[in-house]
């Protein structure tokens, strides 16, 4: 198991970061932007993108006075890489067990 899913999927473990995260990727958003679209002040909208962004899921860039914050294409990218290899391996696994009961003899019942 990579540490990267791990670690994603625990700060989208968070309502209000995976809140913040869901309206990052529909568009790129100033702090204010956030707090306006969010029941929480906007020193907290900071702490959770600070969070995020240390958590390699959150890009930021200068736009005069303003920092505007945009998912990280590669931190999304090792995330779904993360969640793709987990799935694989679970309908492997699924796969596996639906052939073995399919092969054993059926049993009669008295």
């Amino acid at each position: 198991m990579g540490s990267y899913g791990e670690t994603g999927l625990g700060l989208l473990g968070d309502p209000t970061r995976r809140a913040i995260f869901e309206l990052l990727a529909r568009q790129p958003r100033s702090v204010g932007e956030l707090a306006d679209l969010l029941p929480i002040s906007r020193p907290a909208v900071s702490q959770h993108l600070r969070a995020l962004k240390d958590g390699g899921l959150v890009v930021s860039r200068a736009e005069g006075t303003r920092r505007v914050y945009q998912l990280d294409p590669d931190g999304v990218t090792a995330l779904r890489a993360y969640l793709d290899r987990v799935w694989e391996d679970a309908l492997t696994a699924f796969q596996k067990a639906a052939e073995a009961a399919s092969a054993e003899p059926e049993q009669e019942t008295p």
